[in-house]
């Protein structure tokens, strides 16, 4: 497993302090800010990880995006290029140019949907699958070794508290949006 070097640890970490010191300057909770920044830290980290994981294997976080969506779709359930475009916030021609470079990548097939002729549905191609699963199996044992430092117990417990995090977070946001529907 590699580490990052030494005076890169400490420059994060001297980073993580200062972000943490001056949002409590400025009237945050420590407990609070010691916790959102950890997890926006690591969020950033990661992200840079799997950018660098992509295009080793020569995807776009787009690409990505579309090859995630398609392969956790339940199965039976079909998806348009617009629903696609939908749940990958783009335009619908950015997501048909992306599926014609995907399609000539022999990564996504497009077929008539049988039921309704004027829409098309996109599936995976069995490249399209071992691609997912060679990034899932790098990510793997990246996250693996992010976590490494704590046990099975502190793992299990770090992701109910976020889970409940996450939890919290919805409803706040749930929250919020109920009075803009209302006015």
């Amino acid at each position: 497993m590699s580490r990052a070097p030494k005076a890169d640890r400490e420059s994060s970490r001297d980073r993580y302090d200062a972000e943490v010191a001056a949002y409590v300057s400025a009237g945050g909770s420590e407990s609070v800010q010691r916790v959102v920044t950890a997890v926006n830290a690591l969020a950033r980290r990661l992200s840079q990880w799997y950018t660098d994981q992509l295009t080793d294997v020569g995807l776009s976080a787009g690409e990505w995006g579309v090859i995630a969506h398609l392969a956790i779709a339940p199965a039976g359930q079909s998806v348009t290029p617009s629903q696609l475009a939908n749940a990958l916030s783009v335009a619908p021609s950015s997501m048909t140019h992306r599926l014609d470079r995907m399609t000539e990548r022999e990564l996504v097939t497009r077929t008539p949907d049988e039921e309704n002729r004027t829409r098309v549905l996109v599936a995976l191609t069995e490249e399209g699958w071992q691609v997912f699963r060679r990034v899932i199996r790098g990510s793997d044992v990246m996250e693996s070794n992010v976590l490494d430092r704590l046990s099975r117990d502190q793992q299990a417990q770090l992701a109910s508290l976020l889970e409940l995090a996450i939890a919290g977070l919805d409803d706040a946001m749930a929250e919020r949006a109920e009075p803009a529907q209302a006015g």
